[in-house]
């Protein structure tokens, strides 16, 4: 399987995932220690992926999203964008609603 075809399973799979520096656990950045705090937030579960760990999704990603930095929160497939876009997303609401429809379409 080719890190493009990786890529579009994983999203597939998972109605929210987090790419990003680390764990939820134990981010390994500021930007993704932000992020997974704003997605807690929402009280839903998100499937997330340590492109640490593996060096040609973390470079396939960016081609693939044509975002070049991490996090990226993918939501429903979509791209949603990083740290700063979650951020304004988790102080309007708009995050939580997105997080919790896609967290209620995922279950039914």
């Amino acid at each position: 399987m080719d890190i493009n075809e990786t890529i579009k399973s994983q999203l597939e799979e998972n109605a929210i995932i987090l790419y990003m520096k680390g764990t939820p656990q134990a981010p390994q950045c500021g930007f993704s220690a932000k992020t997974v705090q704003a997605l807690m937030a929402c009280g839903e579960r998100f499937a997330f992926v340590n492109i640490l760990d593996n060096q040609e999704l973390r470079e396939g990603l960016k081609v693939y999203s044509s975002w070049p930095t991490y996090p990226q929160l993918y939501i429903k497939g979509e791209l949603v964008g990083g740290c700063d876009i979650i951020l304004e997303m988790s102080e309007s609401g708009e995050l939580a609603e997105q997080v919790k429809a896609a967290a209620k379409q995922a279950e039914a």
